[in-house]
């Protein structure tokens, strides 16, 4: 098996790749992805290497009347096997860049305080970490 690491744009084409992978909290449910590939707005990225996937990042566009649209990324996972090889930083130029070909003016994004491994990660793709932002909550979301 090859080492080499490709990355894509998820559409119809190839998002049976995403099957029987690790890298999400759980497994991919074939309605849920029919879902998220029919609603507009909604964006991934997914790395593989061979025919396995090994990381992922997603996100959603987000329109309101008064502003212009704003790219809000709601997850990034990479198989913790396969980290420290830039995968993360691929999947997050990649969403970028998808958000920005999108019209989107603004990025943003929130992540836990002691995630040490994705505030580099952010700060290596010239991310301006903010502070003294309360975020809440509800149902136990994880």
């Amino acid at each position: 098996m090859s080492d080499e690491i490709s990355v894509h744009l998820l559409g119809p084409h190839n998002a049976h790749l995403l099957a029987g992978s690790d890298v999400f909290d759980s497994s991919v449910d074939p309605k849920q992805l029919a879902a998220f590939l029919a609603a507009p707005g909604h964006q991934m990225v997914f790395a593989t290497i061979g025919a396995r996937t090994v990381g992922f990042a997603s996100g959603t566009v987000l329109l309101h009347p008064d502003k212009q649209p704003a790219f809000f990324i709601n997850e990034v996972g990479v198989s913790e096997n396969m980290r420290r090889r830039g995968i993360a930083t691929s999947l997050c130029e990649l969403l970028l860049k998808t958000a920005r070909d999108s019209g989107c003016q603004s990025i943003w994004l929130a992540t836990e305080a002691d995630n040490i491994e994705a505030r580099a990660l952010y700060k290596r793709l010239n991310a301006r970490e903010t502070s003294g932002v309360v975020v809440y909550d509800w149902d136990g979301v994880k």
